[in-house]
């Protein structure tokens, strides 16, 4: 009798259909090069106070004497192998602390989008009615506005009300927050469109007959089964949140330059494009790229094998 109920309240994942996911992937050079490439990143940012050949805390890291030395491959100083900024700060240092602030950057607000949307999501398609109503037409307030052009006008009125140096001391957990909350109403639509199509399932209207309350059949039996697409939002999501950061930090909107991140590197290397000290504006960009880029083909990859219109048990 216990095994009848547990199969009603939790239908069996199919086998076949992990396997089928498991034998793509490993066939799929181009997925598990991503893959490898995303975890490369995450290793080596979360190793970067390890890895940098120098702390970027320390006072004498700026020295204006090593200012725009080139890569070790050109000017054949190998104390410094992608070279330095304008500052004399050694550029891989930089990159390493830097990647490891858009990714903590970019992983916080995903999640705050997720948790948010998530909530929302199953509250109104579980329940319904006018709630589904009122809290869809708000998701339907915040797509018309674009997310980018909000999160400049939050920060610039921020900064204009409490001072630079205020938001220089919070500016991480505020970009973590403005593109946190800019962006759930994509969480919250596809986790509604899942939840209206699984709780006409048997197993849902098995707990209510059992009498297990709402909350719990929303996130106990519901959720585990439209945890498909939001993986695939998921992994997008990263790379545009980082994006979002990279771009508001070219801008001078983001991360200060004492905390620096992929676009705050790229914004100030910019400047020098053109002067002869390309590298300062180039290498901070490819290894933005790379990131975007390996996180974007492991949400397309995802997408075509999680999506249950794709393959039939």
């Amino acid at each position: 009798m216990k095994n009848i109920k547990k199969d009603l309240l939790h239908p069996p994942l199919s086998g076949s259909r992990w396997h089928h996911i498991w034998s793509g992937f490993v066939g799929d050079k181009l997925a598990v090069l991503a893959l490898l490439i995303f975890i490369f990143y995450c290793l080596v940012s979360f190793l970067a106070p390890l890895l940098a050949p120098f702390d970027i805390n320390d006072p004498a890291f700026i020295d204006l004497i090593n200012s725009e030395i080139a890569p070790s491959w050109i000017s054949q100083d190998y104390r410094f192998l992608l070279g330095t900024d304008a500052q004399g700060r050694d550029l891989l240092s930089v990159i390493l602390y830097g990647t490891r602030l858009s990714l903590t950057i970019g992983l916080c607000a995903v999640a705050i989008q997720a948790t948010l949307g998530i909530c929302i999501g199953l509250i109104a398609g579980y329940l319904g009615g006018r709630i589904d109503n009122f809290l869809m037409r708000c998701a339907d307030i915040q797509l018309s506005f674009s997310n980018m052009m909000v999160a400049i006008v939050f920060l610039a009125i921020f900064q204009s009300i409490f001072g630079i140096a205020m938001y220089q001391q919070l500016a991480m957990v505020i970009l973590i927050l403005v593109i946190g909350l800019s962006e759930w109403p994509l969480f919250a639509r596809t986790i509604r469109a899942s939840v209206l199509a699984e709780k006409q399932q048997e197993y849902v209207d098995a707990a209510r007959v059992m009498g297990i309350s709402s909350k719990r059949i929303m996130f106990r039996h519901i959720l585990p089964n439209t945890l498909s697409p939001i993986l695939v939002i998921f992994t997008v999501q990263i790379a545009n949140a980082i994006v979002a950061e990279a771009a508001l930090s070219f801008l001078g909107l983001g991360m200060p330059a004492t905390e620096p991140s992929l676009g705050s590197l790229i914004s100030e290397g910019f400047a020098y494009m053109f002067s002869g000290a390309w590298w300062i504006c180039v290498i901070p960009s490819i290894t933005l790229i790379i990131l975007i880029l390996a996180m974007n083909l492991l949400g397309d990859w995802l997408r075509d094998h999680l999506n249950p219109k794709v393959y039939k048990d």
